[in-house]
């Protein structure tokens, strides 16, 4: 099977799965539904994208758009293979764990190169910006549900939306309370192996 590992590849091909689309377009969309909370998106990198869709035959130009004295740009639209394409890539995505390598994980691995104390204090400046970033999903998730209820909505189009914010906000929470818990029995001295790390470091 062939590697899928970019996620704004998938990201344009789910743009275009609704309508034909210029570049500019898609970027556009994609931040005014704020995709890019979840996928890193960048011109340069979107260019590059379309480019090597084009090449696979996933998507293919449809035509060209003039907005006034804009220059012309042009509008590609997913092919069927295309529509194959992310239709396997999103049954591979939701059925099956890929394992990641988050940056933190790493650092979690190699902790006794630094002193515990250190590794408490950088824990906590950690939390606090954990708190941060959990508080703000939590405003915007909220402010969506007040939009619903000003609309007379029932939110399941909104909450359907934000389905990869309530995930992120899951996987922040359960990062907060492992970080506060390995904090803190540093801290107080509970976790298991703390006196032979001390030792090592001194």
């Amino acid at each position: 099977m062939r590697r899928r590992a970019n996620a704004l590849a998938l990201a344009v091909l789910a743009q275009l799965a609704e309508r034909p689309m210029h570049p500019y377009e898609i970027a556009r969309t994609l931040k005014d539904r704020r995709k890019d909370e979840s996928v890193r998106l960048n011109y340069g990198s979107l260019y590059s994208v379309i480019t090597a869709l084009v090449r696979d035959g996933f998507i293919e130009p449809a035509g060209t758009e003039q907005d006034g004295n804009r220059p012309q740009r042009t509008v590609y639209r997913l092919t069927s293979a295309g529509r194959t394409e992310l239709d396997d890539w999103m049954r591979a995505l939701l059925g099956a764990p890929v394992k990641e390598y988050p940056q933190f994980m790493a650092a979690l691995s190699f902790l006794p190169l630094l002193e515990p104390d250190d590794v408490a204090d950088l824990l906590r400046t950690r939390l606090v910006a954990l708190r941060v970033k959990v508080r703000r999903i939590e405003d915007d998730l909220e402010d969506l549900d007040d939009d619903d209820a000003a609309d007379g909505a029932r939110g399941e189009t909104s909450e359907l939306a934000v389905a990869g914010s309530r995930y992120e906000l899951a996987i922040l929470r359960a990062e907060l309370a492992y970080t506060d818990v390995l904090a803190r029995r540093i801290v107080d001295g509970t976790l298991g192996g703390i006196e032979a790390w001390r030792s090592a470091v001194r």
